[in-house]
């Protein structure tokens, strides 16, 4: 080769001008310390009962507390007045009457898959197109509510009051193809609302259907700096590599301070203190300090009627409990790091370019609770939003998130969710029923890394999912 040549092949590589496939890293042994996706937190248990378990470094004394958490996060809630005054004050209008039915085992949740019944850990959220005289409550809620139905379709209801609809879902297919003629097949998922129970809903309301998420390392999520997390922003995509992630600004109801989100698909709420008096209020009808007066319209007569559990039905110190222990759920470590086929996948997922938006490792910094503090985690997320095509778009801005963008959501645990919640369906409507068929939704931001997986063959196919299935 002649001199000049090889010097000028030299600074390609150095720069990386040379195919992707140079630049991937092969994987052929597990990095350091790699199976601990939660540091020192990690749990080691692969169990049903897996997701449930505190931080592995949590003292015996602060165990305590985490049970403690975990019988007002596990246990049911109760209609007002009851001598069960810590517990009462449930609905009117609801989704659950406890935590844990929608988060089963603290779990993934699932879409409604019968025609009859509750949709038991999903969710239907409402909007309409926001206008002028929606400034206000757009800027602290992040949606124009529905008018009559509010933000969230609430399907139970205590006696005495009209649940406000039922949801149906029912799902047509599309197909996407393999470059070795390997073809599968996506479920589109079709939403529809029956029994409406106060009339019907303005002629442009914008439909989000949501599934559960697991539990897990949400207080490790919380403690990544906010540096560390706009360090991958690039809403401009300046780098050019087609990955154009940024931050939603959201409300935070205690400082009434614009902030970054985290928390939720969109990335709608800024913390976890937040994200549970949210969903107390929305899914069980039940108020904290973040969150007072009633989640009934004033359309909704009969429910505004009805008697509650006082001032503040949730109280600062049980609020407090469900947060230390949502803080604390603990990570379970990862399997088969160092198996050969889960390298050669792990190989395959950079070589897509997937951990561009599912970041690997983070470091996170001061946190509320030590045990979480400086911890070197591996949750396979930036937190950010990305535009994922019209294909998994749900048409509802949330915040400053579009339409078609979602938040990056955390990998780790993903392996378990057979074992932890009996079915393998992903995504934020459940629409997946498999990892392979949530790979092949991503649009947008992740079309091109889609279309590489669309080259992958069998083995290749194979290696990918064993990695996954580590996580």
């Amino acid at each position: 080769m002649h001199p000049l040549f090889r010097a000028a092949v030299a600074l390609l590589l150095a720069f990386g001008l040379i195919g992707c496939e140079e630049q991937t890293p092969r994987f052929t042994q597990a990095e350091p310390g790699e199976a601990l996706s939660a540091g020192s937190s990690t749990v080691m248990k692969f169990d049903q009962n897996a997701f449930s378990l505190p931080s592995a470094n949590l003292s015996p004394l602060r165990r305590l507390g985490f049970s403690v958490g975990n019988s007002f996060f596990r246990n049911p809630w109760v209609i007002a007045p009851s001598s069960t005054t810590a517990r009462d004050g449930l609905g009117p209008l609801m989704n659950t009457n406890a935590c844990q039915n929608c988060h089963i085992k603290d779990g993934r949740g699932r879409p409604a898959e019968t025609e009859r019944g509750n949709a038991v850990s999903m969710l239907v959220r409402l909007s309409i197109p926001a206008s002028a005289e929606h400034t206000e409550v757009v800027a602290q809620r992040g949606i124009a509510p529905e008018p009559t139905y509010g933000g969230q379709l609430q399907d139970m209801a205590i006696p005495g009051v009209a649940p406000e609809g039922k949801v149906r879902l029912s799902y047509g297919t599309r197909y996407e193809r393999f470059s070795d003629g390997f073809e599968v097949e996506l479920r589109i998922p079709q939403l529809e609302i029956v029994e409406l129970g106060y009339g019907p809903m303005h002629p442009h309301t914008q439909f989000s259907v949501r599934v559960a998420p697991a539990m897990i390392g949400l207080g490790l999520l919380e403690a990544i700096p906010e540096s560390a997390l706009l360090a991958h922003a690039d809403p401009d995509d300046r780098d050019g590599d087609g990955i154009s992630g940024r931050p939603n600004r959201v409300f935070d109801q205690v400082t009434r301070k614009t902030v970054m989100g985290r928390f939720g698909w969109k990335a709608g709420q800024p913390n976890l203190n937040q994200q549970n008096a949210d969903a107390f209020f929305n899914d069980m009808g039940l108020t904290t300090s973040l969150f007072t007066g009633s989640s009934c319209t004033d359309r909704q007569l009969d429910c505004l009627g009805m008697p509650d559990g006082g001032e503040l039905e949730v109280s600062d110190h049980i609020l407090g409990l469900v947060l230390f222990y949502t803080r604390n759920l603990g990570v379970p470590a990862r399997r088969n790091v160092d198996d050969p086929q889960v390298l050669a996948g792990k190989t395959l997922f950079h070589r897509a370019g997937c951990q561009s938006c599912h970041v690997p490792q983070f470091t996170t910094g001061d946190a509320a609770e030590p045990e979480l503090a400086n911890q070197t985690i591996r949750p396979y997320t930036d937190l950010l939003l990305h535009d994922m095509g019209e294909g998994l778009a749900d048409h509802r801005p949330e915040f400053e998130a579009g339409g078609s963008e979602w938040r990056t959501p955390p990998l780790w645990g993903i392996g378990l969710t057979e074992t932890i919640s009996g079915h393998t369906q992903f995504l934020h409507d459940g629409r997946a029923r498999n990892l392979l068929e949530a790979v092949l939704w991503h649009g947008g931001e992740a079309e091109q890394a889609k279309q590489s997986v669309l080259d992958f063959d069998e083995d290749e196919r194979s290696a990918l999912l064993a990695f996954l299935e580590s996580l």
